[in-house]
């Protein structure tokens, strides 16, 4: 999926699921969404246009309209408790990100001797899923066989994501910011000429550390932020982190928290994660946290966002200009940091009891399967 020349459409079905009067419809959208699907209207690279697209989705006739920088919130909470237990109590190290799905099933096929180091937290895509048809179906009184989730993504990957087995169609339908461009057009709606909307409440709360997901290095300094202020009891320096921001392949850095020096490094192309999964092989690289996305950039450049022409890509850095525009949301954030988030410290006093606990494990978290490096198309 990661690289495909264009996506197989699922607007219909997301259309079918809008008209059926027993469907309770529910979309989320991405961060790397809002930051991109600006271009498909005449907005210049780099124009976050949420209050648009929110309003665009609206217009659709979905039921609700929630944000997945939510659900990234709950993902680093879970992924921060994961880290401190392996770090504390002697486990699986370097532990490595888990919410790109192309790089998961990578890793899968290529690198099975590292499925243990990968965090078991499903992605925000999926954790929404499963918050939508549990904790939100339970709050608001609705058969979780009538909710219908549907995620709005920059990335090819997350329909095969959707589908997995184990993830138990938490996600009913996942479509590119292609596609959402596409029903927003089908629907006859000026998108330019929108009124800004917010999303609904409360899946609609999300802190910056949640938006900056959508960058490459991202997932990691969010889940830093956390942790970081979890072990020292205050907030990191944001000069410690800039070392992981940026466009570039392998970036790392070393923070020191709690008198430990912290190695990590986030890496986006599998062709870069290929070289420093080889480096840890032999020994020549040590790390204790990697994050790792498939596409070069991060989400913003995933395979799902507007296609940009040659003339114009070979000017710009399309990743890097979109990725401007998650950090100004992040820098405007009233909360930057996932600990923060109001509506996440609900759902654990009402719901989940603690990050990490029994049922947030049940409802959150996974599992991965090694598969066979080649598929014999015979069998």
């Amino acid at each position: 999926p990661v690289g495909a020349l264009y996506e197989k459409d699922n607007t219909q079905l997301v259309w079918d699921a809008i008209k059926d009067p027993d469907k309770h419809v529910v979309i989320q959208t991405a961060p790397s969404v809002r930051a991109g699907i600006g271009e498909e209207f005449g907005y210049p690279i780099g124009t976050p246009v949420t209050g648009k697209m929110v309003a665009a989705i609206k217009k659709l006739g979905s039921d609700r309209v929630f944000d997945t920088d939510t659900a990234a919130d709950l993902t680093i909470m879970e992924e921060g408790t994961e880290f401190l237990n392996r770090l504390n109590n002697g486990g699986k190290l370097p532990l490595i990100t888990s919410c790109s799905p192309g790089w998961v099933k990578f890793c899968e096929h290529e690198f099975p001797d590292f499925l243990d180091n990968l965090s078991s937290c499903k992605s925000p895509q999926q954790m929404f899923g499963a918050l939508i048809k549990s904790y939100y179906a339970k709050k608001n009184n609705i058969d979780p066989s009538k909710i219908f989730v549907v995620s709005v993504m920059p990335c090819t990957a997350k329909k095969y994501e959707g589908d997995r087995q184990e993830m138990e169609k938490d996600v009913d339908i996942s479509i590119t910011s292609r596609e959402l461009a596409r029903m927003i057009r089908e629907a006859g709606v000026d998108f330019r000429s929108l009124e800004d909307a917010k999303f609904d409440d409360p899946l609609g709360e999300a802190t910056g550390a949640g938006v900056i997901f959508g960058a490459t290095g991202g997932v990691m300094e969010a889940a830093l932020r956390t942790v970081y202020y979890i072990l020292e009891g205050k907030r990191i320096n944001e000069l410690d982190v800039k070392p992981i921001r940026g466009t570039e392949g392998i970036k790392e850095a070393t923070i020191k928290i709690a008198g430990i020096d912290v190695s990590v490094c986030a890496v986006s192309g599998l062709s870069n994660a290929r070289k420093v999964l080889n480096m840890i092989k032999n020994g020549e690289k040590n790390y204790h946290f990697i994050e790792i996305m498939a596409c070069p950039g991060g989400c913003v450049n995933g395979g799902g966002q507007p296609i940009v022409p040659a003339r114009i890509r070979n000017k710009i850095n399309v990743a890097a200009e979109r990725a401007k525009a998650i950090y100004s949301e992040d820098q405007r954030a009233t909360y930057r940091n996932s600990d923060e988030n109001e509506f996440v410290k609900k759902f654990y006093e009402e719901f989940a009891e603690a990050p990490g606990s029994h049922i947030a494990h049940e409802l959150l978290h996974t599992h991965y399967i090694k598969r066979d490096r080649f598929i014999d198309k015979s069998k």
